[in-house]
């Protein structure tokens, strides 16, 4: 490698590293308010190929960013307007009669009918008392200090309005102007690297795409069998834990651990002492677990990233 060469490379290096500086400076800069930008910008990535395919059938780029983002608005509208009030009554109805549904519970782990719990549990029923809460009474007072400071602050107000609001405006137009800018970026990449820079980056888009498509419809096909299987099973805030189990699902093992934690506790204070009620809530989860191991997982997520389903199940 000849001088001319190197100090052209090192120039390139102190440039991108400059670049990279100064994008980190301005994200820690305005991190408070780049939450429905990047929501926006997330929205128009993955709504690009939708708007490509539009194009292709004959419609002009406006047209099909304005048909795009209609449609994905009155979606999201239309499911709000289903789980909100649905999901609003039992988060209410959960916070309401959590200390109810904690000390029933206390009393039934710590109960002489139920020996086999604290033989499990490893605990005797004094100190799964004293236990339990000191969780609660920690864990309620760390939720109302949050919820106080979000709510009097209005932070929480604002970013709720700013996210609905100002997300769809900048999906539109990033969707709308997305080649453009694709072809800008293009422009400044060298031209001796700019094959290998284009295909490395195609590659790069297909994985990342692939992988969050796949793994985002998974948390979805989840959450509904959970939400759904727990409601028609008959388990107060079947639905609420449900949807949460699923949704959390992208963490491996996380969702189906705590939707059945919580699913369980809820079931035996619901049901104790009848057992088969109790035994339908372990069988669902079960159930999502081999769902997701052995079908769900290898076939979205290992399609969309490449990988044979055989080694999704091994992994």
């Amino acid at each position: 490698m000849d001088q001319k060469t190197e100090k052209k490379i090192r120039r390139q290096v102190f440039f991108w590293l400059l670049a990279l500086g100064a994008f980190l400076f301005f994200l820690w800069m305005f991190a408070g308010i780049l939450l429905p930008f990047v929501a926006g910008m997330a929205l128009a990535y993955f709504l690009d190929p939708v708007a490509d395919l539009l194009e292709r059938w004959g419609l002009s780029r406006l047209m099909a960013t304005v048909i795009i983002l209609f449609f994905f608005v009155v979606i999201f509208i239309v499911t709000l307007m289903i789980l909100v009030p649905v999901l609003g009554n039992q988060i209410a109805g959960f916070l309401e009669r959590m200390p109810d549904l904690v000390t029933r519970l206390q009393s039934l782990l710590a109960s002489s009918e139920s020996p086999w719990i604290r033989k499990i549990i490893g605990i005797e029923g004094q100190s799964l008392q004293d236990n339990m809460n000191e969780l609660v009474k920690q864990g309620a007072g760390w939720i109302a200090t949050v919820m106080r400071q979000l709510w009097n602050s209005g932070k929480a107000i604002v970013s709720v309005a700013s996210l609905l609001v100002v997300t769809p405006v900048v999906a539109f137009y990033l969707l709308y102007d997305w080649d453009n800018m694709v072809e800008a970026v293009d422009s400044w990449l060298p031209r001796d690297h700019r094959k290998t820079i284009h295909e490395l980056f195609a590659e790069i888009d297909r994985a990342v795409a692939g992988f969050v498509r796949g793994q985002g419809t998974l948390c979805l096909i989840l959450g509904l069998f959970y939400g759904i299987s727990l409601t028609i099973a008959g388990l107060n805030f079947g639905l609420l834990i449900g949807l949460f189990a699923g949704l959390v699902s992208f963490i491996p093992y996380v969702g189906s651990l705590s939707g059945l934690v919580l699913s369980v506790g809820v079931a035996l204070v619901q049901f104790w002492p009848e057992w088969i009620p109790i035994i339908v809530v372990v069988v669902i989860f079960g159930i999502g677990q081999f769902l997701e191991g052995n079908i769900l997982q290898p076939k979205l997520v290992g399609s969309s990233v490449g990988l044979h389903p055989v080694w999704l199940m091994f992994a």
